[in-house]
């Protein structure tokens, strides 16, 4: 397509992002620029706004996104003008910028593109490096009071490091993008630890022993307070591993959070308490942890948030952030469930959830993109399910025939599909009532059923 100087609607300026420089959920590491020099470059055509608001930065292998939309949840819910921005989106590129819940408008992405598209053929940026721009630019002249910034890939080299928030976070390390962040889990963890900014405390969700020393030396040469969100509150949940007490409280999981007696000094927040979460994916209680840390922090730094704020907020995650794909069921009849999981960790938490759930047979919808490790996930599928190869939607997926061999290898049965969709309709034909479908393997899987 032609991009000419005449003004473009919405569909030819999304068009424009994803077609005229690399993106990366399209077409991976290509798209992976190895230095900020793009991002500061931008910012400062526009006037650096990434310094205009106040913000958390949170990193992470798996976890990140749902923390995020949990912080920004209670955040707006205490009264805060609350910025989001998270990555990849689902089905509407807008999804990756919110304030208070709701995506920017069509017309906020058309006049920014317009406006800076002579910045954009002189710069060359990527895809992710002019959406970061975009929302940095939104963020300043919406006047947030603060915003969740989620860190795309890695930390040190993301486009989203050049913001100095008030608090860092990093959920946690696993194997994911070797390729890119290094391949072992200290080489990762150096990566993802460079969000870790001079006199700004951080806030580590899960320790690790393989890699806790990367991040308290990391905080020692920064002069920044640490703290491990594991090691600060018992968290437990009847309920985890109970699909169906879940339909009992509204679709809630019920979390029962304590906090450790030679944890974090309370900050007002209560030392015990019980609420409810919309997201009732069992490894969501990890990812409670390190927000109730993270909170703890905001309120030490002044921020009024209530018990009652964390309650009301937590409840309803997905209906004030657009949370979607985190053990979400789409139908009943049969029972289907998809999770975006797609790394080994990820992959781990899945089975577990499958696992509570009462089912006579499992169908696994299932593909992946080429660059990820796809024999350590394969490795943990079940044998004895029936599966549904499908390739999702981008140059970046792994052919459905390529799949169904290497999973073969594994000893996984199953079929290959033209479509996600196909794929899907034939799992809940072949399904009885009381089996169990789920998709997954990829965000981008995901992406097309919900």
């Amino acid at each position: 397509m032609d991009y000419g100087p005449w003004t473009m609607d919405y569909n030819q300026t999304l068009q424009y992002l994803y077609t005229q420089l690399p993106m990366f959920t399209r077409d991976g590491t290509s798209a992976f620029k190895k230095d900020l020099t793009n991002t500061l470059e931008l910012c400062r055509r526009l006037d650096n706004p990434q310094h205009k608001f106040r913000s958390v930065h949170v990193g992470g292998t798996n976890g990140k996104g749902s923390t995020s939309h949990m912080l920004a949840a209670i955040l707006q819910t205490a009264g805060y003008k609350t910025g989001l921005y998270t990555s990849p989106h689902l089905k509407d590129f807008r999804e990756r910028i919110r304030i208070n819940g709701q995506m920017i408008s069509e017309q906020t992405v058309v006049d920014f593109v317009e406006d800076h598209r002579a910045d954009f053929d002189e710069i060359a940026p990527s895809f992710f490096e002019m959406t970061v721009a975009l929302a940095f630019d939104v963020f300043a002249k919406e006047k947030v009071d603060i915003a969740v910034i989620e860190v795309g890939l890695g930390g040190r080299l993301d486009s989203t490091n050049v913001i100095t928030p008030l608090l860092s976070v990093i959920t946690n390390i696993g194997w994911d993008h070797m390729n890119m962040l290094g391949d072992t889990l200290q080489l990762i963890a150096g990566e993802k630890a460079g969000i870790i900014k001079p006199g700004i405390p951080v806030i580590i969700g899960e320790q690790q022993p393989e890699v806790s020393n990367v991040f308290i030396d990391k905080a020692a040469q920064t002069n920044s307070n640490i703290r491990f969100a594991s090691g600060e509150w018992t968290i437990s949940s009847p309920e985890a591993g109970k699909s169906e007490s879940r339909k009992e409280n509204e679709g809630l999981l019920k979390i029962s959070a304590k906090r450790n007696p030679l944890g974090h000094t309370s900050s007002g927040l209560s030392d015990f308490r019980t609420f409810g979460l919309d997201l009732t994916g069992s490894y969501q209680l990890k990812n409670v942890k390190t927000v109730l840390s993270a909170v703890d922090e905001l309120r030490e730094q002044g921020f009024a948030i209530t018990d009652e704020h964390l309650d009301t907020a937590l409840k309803q995650v997905k209906n004030l952030t657009g949370l979607h794909g985190r053990w979400e069921t789409l139908s009943h009849n049969p029972l289907t469930i998809c999770d975006t999981g797609h790394n080994p960790d990820g992959i781990e938490e899945v089975m577990k959830n499958i696992a509570s759930v009462n089912y006579k047979h499992l169908h696994m919808v299932i593909g992946m993109v080429n660059d990820k490790d796809t024999g350590k996930v394969l490795s943990l599928l079940p044998k004895d399910a029936t599966y549904y190869f499908c390739k999702p939607d981008i140059p970046r997926g792994l052919d459905a025939e390529s799949m169904k061999a290497q999973a073969g290898a594994h000893g996984l049965i199953g079929e290959a599909y033209l479509s996600v969709k196909e794929a899907l309709l034939s799992a809940q034909k072949n399904a009885a009532n009381d089996d169990l479908v789920f998709v997954g393997g990829s965000t981008f899987v995901v992406a097309e059923v919900v």
